[in-house]
């Protein structure tokens, strides 16, 4: 069993930056292939960014809402995910949930469906 805890949410002005942490314990995280979503309300689940494996190594994927502006990373050491962001936008106002999938076919990283396991979320909120 994976348990996801998802810290470092919280008010942030225009412009400014956070970086969300994911804390995965059961599984070490190079079994694990890793994505952050968000829903805000009224709003279906979104894909923000994605770590994942490949026969080459780990992949990362974004989301065209927040390419050049989040950046996904991971801590082996602490078995930790981060999504570090930046230049938010009021429109970044959401939960963030972190996911994990421990086997990840194809192209799907952007699939809320595919997850196995998801934390709790964590609350951003970007005011203008």
């Amino acid at each position: 069993q994976v348990q996801l805890v998802e810290s470092g949410g919280g008010l942030v002005q225009a412009g400014g930056s956070l970086r969300l942490s994911c804390a995965a314990s059961g599984r070490t995280l190079r079994s694990l292939n890793m994505g952050w979503f968000r829903q805000a309300p009224g709003k279906e689940r979104e894909f923000v960014a994605a770590d994942s494996w490949s026969w080459t190594g780990l992949s990362t994927y974004y989301g065209d809402s927040v390419k050049g502006r989040f950046t996904i990373s991971r801590d082996n050491a602490e078995n930790t995910v981060y999504l570090q962001m930046n230049t938010l936008k009021p429109e970044d106002t959401a939960v963030y949930y972190c996911a994990a999938v421990q086997y990840l076919s194809g192209n799907s990283y952007d699939r809320a469906q595919v997850y196995t396991y998801w934390g709790q979320g964590t609350q951003v909120t970007v005011s203008a």
